[in-house]
């Protein structure tokens, strides 16, 4: 009785604390509130949605959510595949130093996501970068100069081939954690019946894999839809807006432009759309029940 009691006003602190700061962004999105409004101790002034309107008109929003929904889409879909392939790699059991390679295999994860963007930024550097170096080699000298972070076509490719130098490893564990908790009986009886490796992973593996998948997935969705320093340091949301993600526009619009309403709206819309893409695919990809 107790606990139930204690459990009430618990319930409700967590609700006000997590609801509270996502109310005041959204209130703040429809005012005119800047800068001089915090140094005056005034209130904003209702605008009636002009920020959402100024950030549609200028292009500015349509633009950020195009380059979100890109790099989300983009580095999911090859985390997930190389992820997998190297995770049944290191299942195998002929895989020798397979530990020795998971422990350096993590090392991209734990470095800091400055430093990997750092890291990038060097391996791009369009006069001496070890990525055009290489291209040059391969295309005979053809290729003279590449400069992949400068070019608005390549620009927003390279950051998300520097997201995926930091995450594969961590999806690659937790897929290696999925695979060896398959029951082995199942895919023994699935060997007996004749499956090949194929058939086995995609009518066996996968669906006992199904919610470790899902799970993953969905922490990479959220992750990539809040990458924000990767993008701030490798190339400040250019050039020419190319890389401009809600992430960048946010914050260029609340601590660069000085515009808090327009960056709260920023900020307001960008969690509705993770929320939105979070709950379409949870509707999708449904974990099917095994038991």
């Amino acid at each position: 009785m107790y606990s139930f009691v204690l459990t009430i006003p618990a319930l409700l602190l967590a609700i006000i604390f997590i609801l509270v700061p996502i109310a005041d962004s959204i209130i703040k999105s429809f005012l005119r509130y800047g800068v001089k409004n915090i140094i005056s101790g005034k209130p904003g002034v209702w605008n009636n949605g002009a920020n959402y309107a100024k950030l549609v008109s200028s292009g500015m929003l349509p633009n950020a959510v195009r380059n979100t929904l890109w790099f989300v889409a983009f580095v999911i879909l090859f985390q997930f595949l190389l992820g997998m392939a190297l995770a049944l790699v290191l299942n195998a059991k002929a895989m020798r130093g397979a530990r020795l390679f998971r422990s350096l295999m993590m090392m991209p994860w734990v470095v800091p996501t400055v430093i990997s963007a750092l890291i990038w930024m060097w391996l791009f550097q369009p006069q001496y970068g070890l990525v055009k170096y290489l291209v040059a080699l391969l295309s005979g000298g053809t290729v003279t100069s590449l400069a992949v972070l400068n070019n608005p076509q390549t620009a927003l490719g390279g950051v998300a081939v520097a997201a995926l130098w930091k995450q594969i490893p961590l999806m690659t564990l937790l897929l290696l954690a999925g695979l060896q908790n398959v029951p082995a009986e199942i895919v023994e009886a699935a060997i007996i019946d004749g499956a090949g490796p194929i058939r086995r992973f995609f009518h066996v593996t996968m669906p006992y894999m199904s919610s470790v998948i899902k799970v993953t997935i969905s922490m990479s969705i959220i992750e990539n839809y809040k990458q924000f320093p990767l993008f701030w340091t490798m190339t400040g949301g250019g050039p020419d807006g190319a890389t401009t993600t809600l992430a960048i526009l946010s914050y260029r619009e609340a601590f660069v432009s000085m515009n808090l309403g327009s960056g709260a709206a920023v900020t307001t819309l960008w969690m509705v759309l993770m929320i939105v893409t979070i709950s379409l695919y949870d509707k999708v990809f449904r974990t099917p029940d095994l038991t």
